[in-house]
């Protein structure tokens, strides 16, 4: 299929001679596409990226190869992102069309046990992160969003209600964050100044955006995913580290996702799906990539991603694949990636961009 690709995976605890056949979310060198503002680089070090596009073929991007050992140039010093996207397993796009949000209200929810666990072994690691909360379930579960806080943890906003930016429109959109912002700052008593969209669905189009969140009082964006071909998110020309984007309503920092440079490609490696489904290397090559050019990576994983537990769900196999297939591995992973790796919340890299600023 011109542009997606298809990855076939043995899985003999299942049946021998199973087969699961992966659609991953296409990858393509990036192109091109509308600029969304005048990119600012939060440093002028050397080893800055950026002010260089992911497109310049002599950026140091295409200089860092793929390495069978993926932490080889690890730096101790350096603290990469760790965020959750508190969200439930009824939330994911791919399955808005089965969970419409008049059920959400009678379906179960099973994030607060899973952040529970969570907590714990971040807590035994060390580890401090970002949690991008979805509105309507921190009002579901307010003791869970004070726990996650309690503990350290910076609260973030993912929304109101899990739709897209372009399916919201600018008046839906204004409404969702800051209703969202409003009951996570009630419930935690902390300014809440982070913002990730739901499925990085801030797209070439959607820049009106970025103006949006100035304005109601958000000073950093996550949503950017530097690379194109996918079905609801990617933006291409997005440098692929911190960085300060220009806007009429003034400046925002930007927190993209993290991707790795093989053969020639830009891959999606900041965590999710490309981190249960594929070999954890592509995400440590990301990582470890970000690290050569001294700057953080990105990682992200949800809830649902955490938890055995499938729904009975009459969707077509190969989305349930997608969507749930590597679970039961991601905690041995995650705990490996920790050992390997050092994280912290995106509010300390953002207090640092202001500095230098």
């Amino acid at each position: 299929i011109p542009g997606w690709t298809i990855v076939i995976v043995f899985v003999p605890s299942v049946k021998p001679g199973a087969l699961a056949v992966i659609v991953t979310a296409p990858v393509a060198f990036s192109t091109p596409c509308t600029q969304y503002g005048t990119l600012l680089a939060p440093s002028t070090t050397a080893t800055s990226m950026n002010a260089v596009s992911p497109d310049d073929d002599s950026s140091a991007l295409r200089r860092v190869a793929w390495d069978p050992n993926p932490i080889r140039s690890w730096t101790p010093h350096m603290r990469h992102h760790f965020t959750v996207d508190i969200e439930e397993y009824f939330h994911p796009t791919a399955l808005a069309r089965y969970y419409p949000i008049e059920r959400w209200g009678t379906l179960e929810r099973r994030s607060p046990d899973v952040m529970d666990r969570l907590l714990d072994v971040l807590s035994e690691h060390g580890v401090t992160g970002t949690f991008f909360i979805l509105g309507w379930l921190a009002e579901q579960e307010p003791e869970m969003v004070r726990r996650c806080s309690e503990a350290g943890h910076e609260i973030a906003s993912h929304g109101y209600e899990h739709e897209l930016v372009g399916e919201l429109g600018p008046d839906g959109f204004r409404e969702s964050v800051r209703r969202s912002r409003a009951i996570l700052q009630d419930l935690t008593g902390s300014d809440v100044i982070g913002y990730r969209a739901p499925s990085f669905s801030i797209v070439p189009g959607l820049e009106w955006a970025f103006d949006t969140l100035l304005e109601e009082g958000y000073r950093y964006d996550a949503s950017l995913f530097p690379i194109t071909q996918h079905p609801t998110y990617g933006y291409p020309s997005s440098p692929p580290d911190p960085h300060w984007i220009e806007r009429p309503a003034g400046r925002i920092a930007e927190f993209p996702s993290t991707t790795a440079r093989w053969l020639g490609k830009t891959l999606p490696a900041s965590g999710g799906a490309y981190f249960r489904v594929l070999p954890p290397a592509l995400v440590y090559r990301g990582l470890s990539q970000a690290s050569e050019r001294g700057e953080p990576g990105m990682f992200y994983i949800h809830p649902w991603e955490l938890d055995d537990w499938v729904p009975e769900l009459d969707a077509p196999r190969l989305q349930m694949i997608r969507t749930f297939y590597g679970r039961r591995g991601t905690w041995a992973r995650m705990n490996k990636m920790f050992s390997r790796y050092a994280f912290g919340p995106i509010r300390d890299r953002f207090a640092q961009m202001e500095g230098q600023s």
